[in-house]
């Protein structure tokens, strides 16, 4: 069996430089170095090469860390960032391969016909196109085998073909090098567009990966040397035809090659061979990686049958040759080798970011074949930057295809038993944002809710996670914690979970809350010590959310347990809610403030992230206090107005006298806030001996109300105020 592969030479030099020195070499660049001139189509070359040989470096690095099986860039891209990722640019790359045949078919349909006196209209070239199309992949129906021996002796007849023209006539020799441009050049993204699918050769040979002895040392050695070799040919070319052949010739006459060799008949099987083989290349690499994805499950099982001791994908090689079919219908070699251009730097783009995201954030990549991680980088950027130069529109429609492709297999949720590197990719993003983090302090304007949420089961108060979710929005974080109490324990954490809450339609972590079943000696004890101790350092919690223990029968523990929240400098929430009213129709929120104390900046900041709901978006925000003989009424609606225009929310002001008729602060609270879908009250600080009598007090001020949400601000938000008229 291990016979049977083929080793570097044969399996990735060989089908690699074919296809690079193919028909792009011989039926565009010198129409190319005419239009555009020495300097401008040295930079085409270089600029397509710096792309090539990143994309090669990339390849050859992720290849020498993990054995590569069949399906060459499709496998390298899947394994490292996901089958969803892996599948669209597997799938890319595949019709890109295909059409690929087309195009050097085309190519060798334009010079045969023209050879032989033929009119080289378009119907001429779909129909020899397509003759050529069958005896190719009747060959590689019988196997790879033939297709690679075929391959040896097409190189011969390349490197005569080069020999010929180099040491060829010279009878339209320029009375100056062409250096720049002709005043009528096609402009330079165009000729890059054209030019750029000779250097996508090396896809052939790495496309083999599956048929390779050693791929972990044949595909860096073969893909190096093939890209390194092409590029030396096609700067050595441009020199030539830019010092020897005149631009008329180059430009307007597409047997110049003929007609400066020394025997055409050379340069002609350079073409024709050059040609068929990197079809060859092509049609050897595509079926392969479509069987490849079908293995995977992404594509139709059908696909991933092989026959043969090299597992031959006969199924795949047949959709193989219906794209290509496709492309020769189109007919236009300049229009298919837009298509491939496209479609293989897409692909190459995203092969680079894969190689530098598994450099930085896998913790089991450790190549043979090192390379820094800006070389990566920079081939993906250079990619994604000449993809927008090169056509726009196109890349557009690329974008949306492939986008839809992404979403289609994502939602299949195929997912690999071996993993992927998003994983560590997160890590090592989580890691740098806590890094850059760690020195800086918050500042009030980016203060979001990072909630401790008690919530004594999700299915037993799912009001509470409501409220969470409410306030911390989309940018806050939510750390639910479902303590059970087991009086048996002889230790005070038992047993912990990760738990999901099956009554939300999407899973929890996806709406930034973090679940964690708990059993605990004492539910006290146990809030108490997660309040103490939970967080990291950066992104501590501030802000603790919890049911108001109104028939608590443990007043001093419940107490206390509020003292320490206040102790720990805590944002403390206690929601009192009314199972009879709920939060009514989210119509009216009643923001109360005691005149004094940072409980009013802190209610509302509150107001303001629950407005941002799309529930509550409409809901009225009043602001509410009660004037006595002590208090001014300018003050009081001075500092309402302030806090208003601090934290930017649009509410109505209303101070109520209590100096004539005296009533106590529960009467107020019932009469104004009756009919308030959520009232926000701050609690004043709390005296454990005189526990009972607290609890009651709040308790009287809760009778017959709807929902309450009761706080009591950190120190925090004493600064708020500073900070704001500093400004």
């Amino acid at each position: 069996m291990k016979s049977s592969k083929f080793g570097t030479f044969g399996g990735v030099f060989t089908p690699s430089i074919l296809t690079i020195l193919g028909v792009i070499m011989y039926l565009r660049l010198p129409w190319i170095v005419g239009q555009a001139g020495l300097l401008a189509t040295l930079a085409i070359i270089l600029v397509a090469h710096f792309i090539s040989i990143t994309t090669g470096l990339s390849v050859s690095s992720i290849a020498t860390d993990k054995k590569v099986k069949t399906g060459g860039t499709y496998y390298i891209i899947s394994r490292s960032l996901g089958l969803p990722i892996g599948g669209t640019l597997g799938l890319a790359l595949f019709v890109g391969l295909s059409f690929s045949i087309s195009l050097y078919l085309i190519g060798f349909a334009e010079s045969f016909l023209s050879y032989w006196g033929f009119d080289v209209s378009i119907t001429a070239i779909r129909i020899t196109g397509t003759l050529i199309l069958l005896l190719v992949t009747g060959v590689t129906f019988i196997g790879a085998q033939l297709a690679i021996k075929t391959q040896y002796y097409i190189m011969g007849a390349i490197a005569l073909s080069l020999l010929s023209i180099v040491f060829g006539k010279h009878d339209f020799v320029p009375t100056e090098p062409l250096l720049f441009p002709i005043s009528t050049s096609a402009p330079f993204i165009l000729l890059f567009g054209i030019f750029f699918p000779a250097v996508t050769g090396f896809e052939a040979g790495v496309s083999m990966s599956g048929d390779l002895e050693n791929p972990k040392r044949s595909i860096p050695r073969g893909t190096i040397t093939a890209i390194v070799a092409g590029l030396a040919v096609y700067i050595f070319l441009i020199f030539y035809f830019s010092y020897t052949v005149s631009p008329d010739k180059l430009v307007n006459d597409p047997n110049v090659l003929l007609k400066i060799s020394f025997i055409p008949e050379l340069v002609i099987a350079g073409i024709w061979g050059a040609t068929l083989s990197s079809a060859f290349g092509s049609i050897l690499g595509a079926p392969r990686i479509l069987q490849a994805t079908a293995k995977d499950r992404i594509t139709p099982k059908i696909f991933a049958k092989g026959v043969g001791e090299l597992n031959e994908p006969r199924n795949a090689l047949f959709l193989t040759f219906f794209i290509a079919e496709a492309g020769i219908l189109i007919g236009d070699l300049d229009i298919i080798a837009r298509i491939v251009a496209i479609f293989f730097i897409t692909t190459y783009g995203i092969l680079n970011l894969s190689a530098a995201i598994e450099s930085w954030a896998s913790s089991d990549f450790y190549p043979e074949f090192k390379i820094p991680i800006w070389v990566s980088l920079l081939g993906s950027a250079a990619c994604f930057i000449v993809m927008i130069q090169l056509d726009f529109l196109a890349m557009i429609v690329a974008t949306i295809i492939l986008g839809s492709l992404f979403i289609f297999l994502q939602r299949k949720e195929l997912k690999l038993k071996s993993g992927d590197t998003w994983g560590g990719f997160w890590e090592a993003v989580i890691r740098y944002g806590l890094i850059k983090l760690k020195n800086r302090p918050t500042e009030w304007r980016n203060w979001r809710p990072n909630i401790i949420l008690f919530s004594g089961g999700s299915y037993a108060r799912p009001y509470l996670l409501e409220m969470a979710k409410v306030l911390a929005g989309k940018l806050g974080l939510i750390s639910n914690f479902d303590l059970i109490e087991n009086n048996s324990a002889k230790i005070l954490f038992t047993k912990a979970e990760q738990s999901v809450n099956q009554e939300t339609e999407e899973p929890e972590d996806e709406q930034g809350i973090f679940t964690r079943r708990q059993e605990c000696r004492d539910v006290y004890e146990g809030m108490e010590v997660i309040a103490s101790i939970y967080g990291f350092s950066s992104i501590e919690p501030n802000t603790i959310l919890m049911g108001w223990g109104r028939h608590t029968k443990e007043p001093l523990k419940f107490a206390h347990l509020i003292k320490t929240f206040n102790e720990l400098d805590y944002n403390s929430l206690f929601l009192h809610y009314n199972e009879e009213e709920g939060f009514g129709d989210k119509n009216r929120i009643d923001i109360w403030w005691r005149g004094a104390g940072n409980n009013f900046s802190l209610a509302s900041t509150l107001a303001r992230f629950i407005t941002t709901n799309e529930d509550w978006r409409n809901a009225e925000i009043r602001l509410l206090t009660i004037k006595n003989k002590f208090s001014s009424v300018r003050i009081l609606g001075k500092e309402a107005r302030r806090v208003m225009r601090t934290f930017r929310i649009d509410a109505t002001v209303k101070i109520i006298d209590n100096t004539s008729e005296y009533k106590s602060n529960a009467e107020i609270f019932r009469e104004e806030s009756q009919i308030a879908d959520l009232s926000i009250f701050g609690i004043p600080q709390i005296d454990e001996k005189n526990a009972d009598e607290y609890i009651t007090n709040i308790n009287k001020l809760l009778n017959d109300v709807g929902t309450t949400l009761l706080v009591n601000a950190s120190s925090y938000f004493k600064e708020i105020k500073s900070a704001e008229e500093e400004e």
